[in-house]
């Protein structure tokens, strides 16, 4: 090997030697993130919980999700993972209630993207109960039995502690995600979606870290 060969050798053992602090992004507090005050009551015991608010009718919650699922495929063990479609304004309500009827019906995950893809892609106005409904038996879910599930003492509580817990997070837009009852992240912050996570990520670490 040559001598030029050598150095570049040497000065790539040296950076893979580096801890990997080094190359970690600090993101900023203020910036990037932003901290809850007051803090907000979490629920998933000693792991740390992260919660996404989102709305099937908004543009960038449907964009946000690929990515957001990505993560899930492979988040850490140390983390739960909570959804809430936030029901931000009365109009919203629908697809709340629609959320966690169809959740308990235990179809959530099989219909969750299709709604998404849906109202986005194909367009469709699913925006009401009658709509959902109708949406819902055509992909072969009991029409009666989701009807009683979204009007079900269960799903009025669920969309209630919905409402309570945007306004705990001082919701104004989603997508948004937060950490730990503690930070909240939106794409404005960080710039796109990929960095929505990147941040997450480093909240988590944050937390971990305090945890021990």
């Amino acid at each position: 090997m040559n001598p030029s060969g050598l150095k570049q050798l040497l000065g790539l053992l040296l950076l893979l030697s580096l801890p990997f602090s080094v190359f970690a992004k600090d993101f900023k507090e203020g910036v990037e993130y932003s901290r809850l005050t007051p803090e907000v009551s979490t629920t998933s015991g000693d792991k740390i919980e992260i919660v996404e608010f989102f709305w099937y009718g908004c543009p960038h919650c449907y964009q946000f999700e690929p990515t957001l699922d990505k993560w899930l495929k492979n988040k850490p063990d140390n983390v739960h993972f909570i959804r809430i479609p936030a029901p931000l304004n009365p109009s919203w309500i629908p697809h709340t209630k629609a959320y966690y009827a169809l959740e308990m019906m235990g179809l959530g995950e099989k219909h969750h993207m299709a709604l998404f893809t849906a109202i986005h892609e194909k367009r469709q106005r699913i925006f009401n109960f009658d709509a959902i409904a109708g949406f819902l038996e055509k992909a072969g879910v009991d029409k009666q039995a989701f009807t009683s599930s979204y009007n079900s003492f269960a799903v009025e509580m669920r969309t209630r502690k919905a409402m309570q817990m945007s306004k705990q997070y001082k919701l104004e837009g989603v997508p948004l995600v937060a950490v730990n009852g503690k930070y909240t992240v939106s794409p404005t912050q960080t710039k796109g979606y990929q960095g929505m996570i990147d941040v997450t990520n480093y909240l988590i670490e944050k937390e971990a870290k305090t945890a021990n």
